[in-house]
């Protein structure tokens, strides 16, 4: 059938919005069972620190109901990490649900206390009592690696988990030894905070009866977060819990996580036999949430007198934090297969160190290695050009894998199996006026100000969380219900499976349900990460949908006395093609004597190999040298997603990933005080998040190749503009500083402190 004016393709309005617009969200914290009780942790004020802990006196005051220390879930399982090396396993260590004896960093959890109200909550938390005897820390990757530094860990001498490689080292080396020239950079990835809107919230009701525990909570997956918990912490069958998730206010990968917090409701729950409430404050997010990016590179490129790349050599050191998360070391690990990017590089080693340090644990955020990786390809690219005095577009024309070459394995055994990224390049360069760019120079110049533009053409993978599954159900009034484990968290999952759904039925969006985040519903799931939910759920969805439009087409060509293959299904009826006679879905689901199993099916979908978005981004920046302030008034994206499901939703998402890339660009880092590992930036304070007077009108284009791995061509998107926007924006602030002073270089975020004091510097150094 032809496309719908709701199917896949068109600009349908997000179904979502509505009802949060109206304030009639339903968040974690809004659900408050009859006499719950709260909950707070008591957190190590300390980096490194031993201890001892009495709770003796803090138990017996009014309204406290439990304490929980260490010694109490002392027979709990800790939180697991899901990553291992695949040819040289590490054994990492515990990571308890309470720290006993020893803390590894600021906000490190000692102790959970319930209470019939939080005022009581809070008296408690205050009167444990705790002897701490700090200890000294090891603070940030680079110090952390040092002879002599404090250790974390005894069992990891020097603090390095893991040091590993990847590529051909020989070959590598070979090309340098050839190489006309090399460029190099030596770059710092900051730590990042990851904060959303809603923080982190759960509530944990026990059924005695049934020895069964009901969660309900913000995540970004209520089956993972229900099987870690019961398998690995708990130590139960799954069927003795249910995870619920309602409205989730942004999660960006951290949300995707099990915490402590999760296994200490569910043990006192079960302990005081009442329903606990416990809500993260924003400090509790600074240092209890999985932290983001947090990486030192240095990055070498092997270059022919053509501009052509011959090798590259990478030594990257991650920083972990004080314990493995649950995707922690594969971040630096699985990010550095993206490094060669979309570039031509036969020859190219990486060598990967994963550091532990006293600070809060590092995991994934918006991107999960990726945005690193590109970052560090795009910035020795600028590197490359001008060392060779050649134009930021030029070397990458130069060096582009081009179309003809597809399906390309790069050196990392990445299979990029579609694109044209030359072209996508070309176009930005079109929209962005590059042409007229010097007079746009002079023009600032004329007011004291310096303008630089910057490119950046990325290739991020996604798509590959596993099996997602999807069931589509006809229901008695008609209307379909769409049941599958992905977890909406602003994405607009509500729409875009409603449009896979209207593609093949041809019904209005609101016809179409979609249920997720409860696992006595949803049979399984994945969850929502690594931009999966349509590359793999949206399959699943369609190919259900066209196995139910199969078995309802059988159902109907009985009741219309007729052959299936005379049927066609649009608004809701089933008709005989070229004819008045029809049956809709509300009949022929209430028909008498109907199979009820053929009003339902299920589809299960996984991309081995992933899909590999990419694209262009061009940003224009006005710099004033008398006070490094930075102001962008020009970005253009151009980006290949394979095919487009919803315009309205793809922009929404390439809007927000390149707002949060501008603001660790520009403003964020999160600063930990490097003699006793306090978090300096521990407060909205002192962190500093963007605002929309930040940003830029974004002019934003696609120039899409269908993918060819996926059955619908598309490639994942909710990543892509957290993965193209730092390299532009940084290349952008060092293109102005080149052209004016020769600087080469800075690091994010390029706050207007560090811009004049790059100044400042340079104009000492040549007045010597």
């Amino acid at each position: 059938m032809a496309p719908t004016k709701f199917g896949v393709g068109q600009s349908v309005l997000r179904k979502e919005d509505d009802p949060l617009i109206r304030g009639k969200g339903r968040y974690t914290d809004d659900y408050a069972p009859q006499a719950s009780a709260h909950a707070l942790v008591l957190r190590s004020p300390h980096a490194h620190a031993t201890f001892t802990l009495d709770a003796g006196a803090a138990r017996q005051l009014p309204g406290v109901l439990a304490i929980l220390t260490a010694e109490d879930v002392k027979d709990l399982g800790g939180l697991p990490c899901l990553f291992n090396l695949p040819d040289n396993p590490f054994v990492g260590p515990d990571y308890p649900i309470l720290a006993g004896g020893e803390v590894r960093h600021v906000g490190d959890a000692v102790a959970f206390v319930v209470a019939d109200t939080l005022a009581h909550a809070r008296d408690a938390v205050e009167a444990v009592a705790v002897e701490w005897t700090p200890q000294p820390a090891a603070i940030g990757a680079g110090n952390a690696i040092k002879p002599g530094a404090p250790q974390v860990w005894p069992q990891f001498p020097g603090n390095v988990l893991f040091d590993a490689s990847i590529g051909d080292k020989a070959a590598a080396d070979a090309a340098f030894a050839k190489a006309h020239a090399v460029a190099e950079i030596k770059i710092v990835n900051p730590r990042i905070v990851t904060n959303y809107m809603e923080t982190r919230a759960a509530v944990c009701e026990y059924d005695a009866k049934r020895d069964h525990f009901t969660l309900t909570i913000g995540s970004q997956g209520s089956h993972r977060l229900r099987d870690i918990l019961c398998q690995n912490v708990l130590k139960i069958p799954t069927d003795k819990m249910r995870v619920i998730c309602p409205d989730v206010g942004g999660g960006f990968g951290t949300k995707l996580f099990p915490y402590r917090e999760y296994a200490l409701l569910a043990v006192a729950a079960k302990r005081i036999g009442k329903p606990i409430r416990w809500t993260a404050d924003r400090s509790d997010h600074f240092v209890g949430d999985s932290q983001g990016r947090d990486n030192i590179t240095v990055a070498r490129m092997a270059l022919a007198e053509d501009g052509k790349f011959l090798g590259m050599d990478v030594d990257l050191i991650g920083d972990l934090g004080g314990y493995l998360s649950t995707f922690g070391p594969y971040i630096p690990y699985g990010g550095a297969g993206m490094l060669p990017g979309l570039y031509d590089i036969k020859a190219f080693h990486c060598r990967i160190r994963t550091v532990f340090t006293h600070t809060v644990p590092v995991d994934a955020y918006r991107g999960a290695g990726r945005p690193e990786a590109a970052y560090v390809i795009e910035r020795l690219v600028d590197a490359c050009a001008r060392k060779l005095g050649m134009s930021p577009d030029a070397v990458r024309r130069k060096n582009f894998i081009p179309p003809r070459a597809l399906p390309y394995t790069t050196a990392t055994g990445k299979v990029y199996d579609s694109g044209d990224f030359a072209a996508h390049l070309k176009r930005a360069l079109e929209v962005g006026e590059w042409k007229d760019f010097g007079k746009r120079i002079k023009a600032a110049k004329k007011q004291g100000l310096l303008r630089g533009l910057g490119l950046a053409s990325y290739v991020e993978v996604c798509g590959t969380m596993g099996e997602e599954t999807a069931k589509v159900v006809l229901d008695p009034d008609g209307a379909i219900t769409v049941l599958i484990g992905s977890q909406s968290s602003g994405q607009g999952h509500q729409t875009a499976y409603a449009q896979i759904v209207a593609e093949q039925f041809g019904v209005a969006p609101e016809q179409v349900r979609v249920v997720q985040g409860d696992t006595d519903k949803v049979a399984t799931g994945l969850g929502t990460g690594g931009s999966a939910s349509i590359p793999s759920g949206g399959v699943s969805v369609q190919r259900a949908t066209q196995q139910l439009g199969a078995q309802l087409r059988e159902l109907a060509a009985d009741a219309l006395e007729t052959s299936a293959a005379d049927l066609e299904i649009a608004d809701g009826i089933i008709r005989i093609a070229g004819t008045d006679r029809t049956i809709s879905f509300a009949d022929l689901a209430k028909r008498p004597g109907v199979d009820p199993a053929k009003l339902n099916a299920s589809a299960t979908f996984s991309s081995a190999d992933g899909t590999y978005p990419n694209g262009t981004h061009l940003v224009e920046i006005e710099l004033d040298p008398a006070t490094g302030k930075i102001r962008i008034v020009n970005y253009v994206i151009v980006d290949d997603f394979g095919v487009t499901l919803n315009p309205l939703l793809l922009a929404g998402q390439v809007h927000g990933g390149t707002m949060q890339g501008i603001g660790q660009a520009l403003m964020e880092q999160a600063v930990y005080d490097s003699e006793d590992g306090q978090l300096v930036t521990g407060t909205f304070m002192d962190y500093a998040m963007p605002r929309a007077a930040d940003g830029a009108p974004i002019v934003f284009e696609t120039h899409n190749v269908p993918c060819t791995t996926n059955p619908m061509g598309v490639k994942g998107a909710g990543e892509a503009g957290a993965i193209g926007s730092c390299p532009a924006v940084v290349n952008a602030i060092i293109d102005a500083l080149w052209r004016e002073y020769r600087i080469d270089h800075i690091d994010m975020p390029a706050t207007p402190e560090r811009v004049w004091m790059a100044i400042r510097e340079h104009e000492r150094q040549h007045r010597l």
